[in-house]
């Protein structure tokens, strides 16, 4: 079985997961000045793909739904229209059709009569007591029929969550990591997402086949680029897992 991952832009990934589509924290909008409680986020470029041209999804995966750069007006759009919608019960507020997963808890999908099991996995936006400003987040492990598991961490920053995961699961075969080092002043400036060596780290930790990075491009506040990951990655050891690929473009795995 195989797995096609496009990256389309921010968070914002496309992947066919073993016949399962899925379609990770959709943002579509233009770029622009984006306004959050107490400042304004500037994203830097547009989607590489339109809404238009997205196939059939069968999943849209949230890490949260309170800021727009993982669910913009564009992306909300496509959110109302989808037929499963999976995130924290933190974003109920906004997406009402959500089916809210707390942490460990799953839900199913079926696709051409196989089932696979949607896990919600924790998640931290930040240092360690962070949420009563950046919210609560989710990521995700997908477990398709033939046991390949997609961990999809959302805004994660912290590690020890993590290694809690790889604890959880008997193995992570790909990890779509939310790169990018993501700042904007709060905590002493502390990274809200993971850094390159942070992500080089949290590979070492779930030992997955590859990591796909995303998160890492388009937006002002994320604070690491691309070149850092590669070599984080080449640091540890493990530049042969890095799937790094440019917006509009998929790796095949």
């Amino acid at each position: 079985m195989t797995t096609t991952l496009t990256l389309i832009g921010g968070p914002t990934a496309l992947i066919d997961f073993e016949g399962l589509v899925v379609l990770t924290d959709p943002t579509f909008d233009a770029p622009g000045e984006y306004p959050i409680p107490g400042g304004v986020l500037v994203k830097q470029s547009g989607p590489a793909m339109s809404m238009d041209a997205l196939p059939r999804v069968d999943l849209i995966t949230l890490s949260h739904a309170h800021h727009p750069d993982n669910l913009d007006a564009a992306g909300m759009r496509v959110v109302e229209s989808a037929s499963l919608v999976v995130g924290a019960p933190f974003a109920l507020d906004q997406v009402g059709h959500l089916t809210a997963l707390d942490t460990w808890e799953t839900t199913t999908v079926q696709v051409n009569g196989e089932e696979f099991v949607v896990t919600a996995v924790p998640a931290r936006h930040g240092p360690e007591g962070c949420e009563e400003i950046t919210g609560i987040v989710s990521g995700f492990v997908i477990t398709a029929p033939s046991g390949t598991n997609l961990y999809i961490s959302g805004d994660n920053a912290a590690l020890e969550l993590v290694s809690e995961i790889a604890a959880r699961f008997e193995h992570i075969d790909i990890a779509v990591l939310f790169t990018g080092a993501a700042r904007v002043g709060l905590f002493d400036n502390a990274p809200l997402t993971l850094t390159a060596e942070m992500a080089a780290e949290a590979a070492q930790i779930l030992t997955p086949s590859v990591v796909f990075p995303v998160h890492s491009e388009g937006w002002a506040h994320f604070s690491e680029d691309r070149a850092l990951l590669n070599a984080a990655f080449a640091a540890a050891g493990n530049a042969n897992i890095l799937a790094l690929v440019g917006p509009g473009e998929s790796v095949r795995v």
